[in-house]
């Protein structure tokens, strides 16, 4: 399976956040590396804008041997598109640069769900139950390209999946869920208090952060301690 992190420097709540130093590497570093751990990901390729500020993004994909695609800052779907036809996928993973958490095993677990079925979407977030920042899509690729042309909404093009979402009932859609409650735990980073989320539990972890479960114990630990 090829899974597709799509990441940018220019975030607007923590500027350049993906290529932030969290815990002595790059915060993308860590994203790359949970996705690298997952046992049934066949290729793994970042997808950034082609705006000057995101050279450092693919300057560091080049020294990480990682195969970098560039598209539109904001058409973030046809920066997928691009990535796809470049790597001739008939499905993709998609990953967000602000997940460095992402658990390996939740990835190994939508790849299972998309190859036991005939399925157009594999999502864990159709109805969420796992923690913000364990988010994990599947998409059939001849799906994917044939909605652009309907994706008349910018908001669609940025989100990439929101156009299927909201018609989901034209597509043969799946959603896998925790089975728990975690809908609301933080473990993405999209503000500064979130990358010091971040940073307490890899450095809890001992820079070897468990599956999200483990992460949730850190953090119930870290909230009864006060």
């Amino acid at each position: 399976m090829l899974v597709i992190v799509q990441a940018r420097l220019s975030s607007s709540r923590l500027p350049g956040k993906v290529l932030k130093d969290l815990g002595g590497r790059p915060m993308l570093a860590w994203t790359l590396e949970r996705v690298c751990a997952a046992k049934l990901v066949s290729k793994l390729v970042v997808a950034t804008s082609t705006e000057a500020d995101d050279d450092a993004v693919a300057d560091f994909c080049a020294a990480q041997g990682v195969t970098c695609h560039r598209g539109p800052l904001d058409n973030v779907a046809e920066r997928f598109a691009l990535a796809i036809a470049a790597e001739k996928a008939d499905a993709f993973l998609r990953i967000t640069g602000d997940a460095p958490l992402i658990d390996p095993a939740v990835i190994d677990a939508a790849i299972r769900l998309y190859q036991a079925g005939e399925w157009d979407l594999v999502s864990n977030v159709l109805v969420r139950s796992f923690p913000i920042g364990q988010s994990v899509e599947i998409l059939r690729s001849g799906t994917f390209v044939k909605t652009l042309a309907e994706m008349a909404d910018p908001g669609d093009r940025e989100h990439v999946t929101q156009f299927l979402h909201r018609n989901r009932a034209r597509y043969r859609t799946v959603n896998f869920s925790s089975g728990a409650g975690a809908a609301g735990v933080q473990m993405s980073v999209d503000t500064p208090e979130d990358f010091d989320t971040a940073q307490y539990l890899i450095a809890k972890s001992g820079s070897k952060p468990g599956g999200w479960r483990d992460l949730l114990a850190l953090l119930d630990a870290r909230t009864c301690s006060g």
